[in-house]
């Protein structure tokens, strides 16, 4: 397996598709938030889910506790993977982070870059930050905490096998988020936001209007129902929306 294929589930895209789309997952996360999209999307449109270093099959694999060398690594490998496809970006929390800071990185470096992105679950105002102290925490403090949080999915804090897998991966992804700093930086493919009406990572109500001036190809916020992880119930729609938009900006990069 090359190197570049570790990062991505399925390791090759559909040969059949003329669209690819790479998915981020949220802290502590690997594909398995995406289980159902390949399902859902419209055959033309390829996705491969992300699984950053120490999660999943790649648990044996030291994580990374520092945002610009995470996002080094994902960019080198993602670069390795490119075809002559166009393709987009997809992320939810930790991964809406990471994919709007590639998406920047690729187009100053005026290389193949996104031809749209998909932020979900956080805005780069306005939003919940963890602390280098957070990641620290005790476990049972730090799962009593993302519990009241709403940063993880329900049925993972009653299963201790499932927290022993999950909470230093989490760990790892705080101290990534809490590295972040907002320098006020856009993208200039078009960008579409995506969040459940009852986050409680959303400190300020107006959190995900920012991103309309983070793109001069803004395609509005769309909300659903639900917290953090409205994208679990709601990934019809959002994939539905999602690729509609992909699918019309992509046709026009083909002309």
């Amino acid at each position: 397996m090359s190197r570049a294929g570790q990062w991505f589930h399925p390791v090759e895209p559909s040969p059949d598709a003329s669209i690819r789309l790479f998915l981020l997952p949220h802290a502590g996360s690997g594909a398995i938030i995406y289980r159902d999209w390949e399902s859902l999307l419209p055959p033309d449109i390829a996705p491969q889910a992300v699984t950053l270093p120490g999660r999943h099959n790649r648990r044996e694999e030291p994580t990374y506790g520092a945002f610009w060398p995470l996002l080094e690594a994902l960019h080198e490998a993602v670069l390795d993977d490119l075809d002559d496809r166009p393709f987009a970006f997809f992320g939810h929390c930790l991964g809406a982070q990471l994919a709007f800071r590639l998406a920047i990185r690729m187009e100053e470096e005026g290389g193949p870059a996104p031809v749209m992105v998909g932020m979900s679950g956080w805005s780069p105002e306005g939003f919940f930050q963890p602390t280098e102290e957070q990641s620290r925490m005790p476990e049972s403090e730090l799962v009593e905490w993302i519990k009241k949080l709403g940063s993880f999915p329900a049925e993972i804090y009653d299963n201790p096998e499932m927290l022993a897998l999950v909470v230093p991966a989490l760990r790892a992804d705080l101290r990534v988020a809490a590295q972040y700093v907002d320098d006020g930086a856009g993208v200039a493919c078009p960008l579409a936001s995506y969040g459940g009406r009852s986050d409680p990572l959303q400190e300020e109500p107006d959190a995900m209007t920012h991103w309309a001036g983070r793109t001069p190809a803004y395609l509005g916020h769309n909300e659903y129902s639900g917290g953090h992880f409205y994208i679990d119930t709601h990934a019809q729609a959002v994939t539905a929306h999602f690729a509609h938009r992909l699918q019309r900006i992509a046709a026009h990069h083909a002309r």
